[in-house]
């Protein structure tokens, strides 16, 4: 029988995370493809988008009013000469051009008329008809190139406008629009196995007996998944039985990435890491000073010999990762949010970022233990830039719905047993 890990390999949640970050980093997508606009949305993009002319192409009015010469402005009020009217999208005229005492009526997103150099905002003008003339009073002065965008401010031409890695989402959607990509290179999304262990549990569809519950961890992984930009494979229920788990683990090794959740505690039934210890594995961390979630694992296992090559390497792809998530759904949805989750979009292209809190005024009086660092769910609320957080009065980490109600989560520093009201605290969104 092979050894368990020791106990040495609990860590704070920082070295957790950091561990995570460096074997995130190594990691490769498992491939690219193309896909339609629309199509791409929430996925990761395999190649840079550069743009395909100077943004704007012309000269672009940001307000609607009038183009004119900022010299004409010296004193106000000014009556202009109106020689013409611009729209957006009109084409070219070669003969408006804004010459000394002269101007040009001009909606947003119009092309500028050569000799203007400004636009006064139609709000601070008057217009002058008469049977033979058009006229406008101009009654405030503006300086030389405002309300004006130049050819090319936003970008150049061959500029890079999307980086590699980057998620999709609507605004990097528009930016491909806007430079007549059709489609997009992606990557591939990764399939992530999830296993849900222990005798307690029975399928979401099955009426549970006295002593048992429905299985709900594997959906919320699924759903955590497929948000991180991963496709999720859902593995049958593992029974506490050492031989099928082994088996289910096998069957879970075939993805991209392992998702254990249950059976990584001290009981006498938690036989996940002498599962994994039996192939092989190599545990990085087996427990993390954290509430809810301190009985998390993450650690590889080799592969066999054959194992295929990963896109854009030439070694073979030697080893699987693989997290033992604790059973309990609160810790499971955490720890896969501080943990899992940066191995999922590793995997599905995105550039490796860093983990960052939020801060808001504590809204009540927060007591709790020192020791651990905790993550309580909690609600956000407030209205404009006077945010304030309170915690949600779970039960738990078993307290999924009090959780589910909730739309953040408090973080607790391990030396504090006591958050004043009105401090400031940082939060993770949910």
């Amino acid at each position: 029988m092979s050894a368990l890990p020791e106990s040495s390999n609990v860590l704070s949640f920082e070295e957790a995370r950091h561990l995570v970050e460096e074997h995130a980093a190594k990691l490769r997508p498992r491939g690219k493809e193309l896909t339609p606009l629309l199509g791409a949305v929430g996925l990761f993009l395999a190649e840079p988008v550069f743009a395909d002319r100077d943004f704007p192409p012309f000269p672009r009015a940001a307000r609607d009013g009038y183009a004119l010469r900022a010299a004409d402005l010296r004193d106000i009020p000014v009556t202009l000469q109106i020689i013409g009217e611009i729209k957006a999208g009109a084409p070219e005229n070669p003969e408006m051009r804004v010459e000394d005492g002269q101007a040009v009526s001009i909606m947003t997103g119009a092309a500028a008329p050569p000799g203007a150099d400004a636009v006064v905002m139609v709000e601070h003008t008057a217009r002058i008809d008469t049977d033979s003339d058009n006229k406008v009073e101009i009654r405030r002065t503006i300086s030389s190139g405002e309300n004006i965008v130049p050819v090319g401010s936003e970008a150049k031409r061959g500029d890079r406008l999307l980086p590699q890695g980057m998620r999709l989402d609507h605004a990097a959607i528009g930016v491909a629009a806007s430079v007549g990509r059709a489609h997009l290179l992606v990557y591939s999304k990764p399939r992530i196995a999830v296993l849900a262990t222990g005798d307690e549990l029975v399928d979401v569809s099955t009426q549970p007996g006295r002593n048992q519950i429905r299985n709900s961890n594997t959906y919320s992984l699924a759903a955590q998944i497929r948000a991180a930009g991963g496709e999720p494979v859902l593995l049958p229920i593992a029974p506490d039985e050492p031989k099928r788990l082994r088996e289910l683990i096998g069957d879970g090794l075939e993805a991209d990435l392992l998702l254990i959740s249950g059976g990584v505690s001290m009981g006498k039934y938690d036989l996940v890491e002498q599962g994994l210890a039996e192939l092989h594995a190599e545990f990085f961390f087996t427990a993390v000073k954290i509430q809810p979630g301190r009985p998390a694992v993450f650690g590889q296992i080799p592969c066999s010999a054959g194992a295929p090559a990963r896109e854009g390497t030439s070694a073979p792809f030697t080893h699987k990762y693989f997290f033992g998530l604790p059973g309990n759904p609160v810790s499971t949805m955490v720890t896969f949010e501080l943990f899992a989750r940066p191995m999922v979009e590793a995997l599905a292209g995105m550039q490796p970022r860093k983990l960052i809190f939020l801060h808001a005024k504590s809204k009540s009086e927060i007591k709790t233990k020192t020791g651990l660092k905790r993550f309580l769910p909690a609600l956000l609320s407030g209205e404009f830039e006077h945010a304030e957080v309170e915690l949600a009065g779970w039960q738990g980490s078993g307290d999924i719905a009090t959780t589910a109600r909730a739309n953040c989560y408090v973080i607790i520093p391990p030396d504090r047993e006591r958050i004043l009201a009105g401090e400031w605290v940082p939060v993770m969104m949910r």
